[in-house]
């Protein structure tokens, strides 16, 4: 199975030269100071659609069918793959439709339809995506795309971690953010193949922690409810991902919502890096201690920026208005 993800991930960079961005890498000393570690920042939040997704969608809709094509593209996204499949389906002159959760943050609601995507709003529920989803593809045939449950879109995602050993050689540990478990088990396939023992950790928030208890309990949890800010990470472990996770995945760690908060604002204001929630879980351990400690060499995956700056500009455009 390895060998076949491997060659999956290498027809994915082969799709993606020349379209998607390499992203760089960054460095703090203050972060290597508090994380007792070297630790290597790989800015997805800087690629193409404002996230790592856009490599996965990239790569699914390069994979599909002439028929397939015309046929148009469909998926459900709290906002980030929606993006990704959006600017995706532009690039390659496809249609698209995006079924998007109503709570959806607004920021990302307006860019997928300003990639020309039609938006779809349906309850913030799995089942209410899904139905939703089905109902479309009754009307249009247009072929579906999961957010991770997707060989292509792993593989896609994958690359990210291959760039990032590329820009800066060997770690011992790696950690991404774990929502549907595209990333991580793109990572997890990148490090076994690139790095002799490298420890690979996903990074879950407490509030959303259905990985965390599918791999101490050996069977995939679909039923709960997440409540954390970090909205990229509420989705549900996709199945294909699960099992890549039990064969590869090191661990999980479990982050609260004021460690998120305080490694986005920690990213933020010392790094100056926009990230969203989602891309702070993977930062949030090496601040707190859970991880790091004893000089190893961490490379850390930034998944995202797409942040509602709304609540962030409000006061200040009140105040300026109050001025005048």
């Amino acid at each position: 199975m390895k060998d076949k993800l491997w060659k999956e991930v290498i027809d994915a960079q082969e799709r993606l030269q020349e379209v998607a961005h390499v992203t760089p890498v960054f460095e703090s000393s203050s972060l290597d100071q508090i994380a007792k570690s070297s630790v290597t920042l790989k800015a997805e939040n800087l690629q193409l659609s404002g996230s790592f997704k856009f490599r996965g969608a990239y790569n699914a809709l390069s994979a599909l069918s002439d028929e397939e094509r015309k046929r148009g593209v469909i998926t459900h996204s709290s906002g980030n793959h929606g993006q990704a499949l959006a600017l995706a389906a532009k690039l390659l002159g496809q249609r698209a439709f995006v079924i998007m959760p109503e709570n959806a943050p607004t920021v990302k609601r307006e860019a997928v339809a300003g990639y020309g995507a039609m938006v779809v709003p349906c309850a913030p529920t799995q089942s209410s995506r899904e139905e939703k989803t089905r109902e479309i593809i009754e009307q249009t045939s247009a072929a579906f795309i999961d957010s991770h449950d997707d060989l292509h879109v792993i593989a896609g995602q994958a690359t990210a971690a291959v760039e990032l050993i590329e820009q800066s050689g060997s770690f011992d540990v790696l950690l991404a953010p774990v929502g549907g478990g595209g990333l991580i088990a793109g990572t997890a396939i990148a490090a076994s193949h690139l790095l002799d023992s490298a420890r690979v950790i996903g990074c879950e928030p407490a509030a959303a922690d259905d990985a965390y208890r599918s791999l101490a309990t050996g069977e995939r949890i679909l039923d709960f409810t997440p409540r954390t800010i970090a909205d990229g990470l509420r989705t549900p472990l996709g199945k294909l991902n699960f099992e890549i996770m039990q064969q590869l995945v090191d661990s999980i760690v479990l982050v609260s919502e004021e460690e998120i908060v305080r490694a986005m604002r920690f990213v933020w204001e010392r790094m100056k890096l926009i990230i969203e929630p989602s891309s702070a879980v993977a930062v949030a351990p090496l601040l707190s201690g859970a991880i790091g400690g004893n000089g190893e060499r961490i490379g850390v995956i930034l998944s995202g920026g797409n942040v509602d700056l709304d609540r962030f500009f409000a006061p200040i455009e009140k105040t300026s208005a109050g001025k005048d």
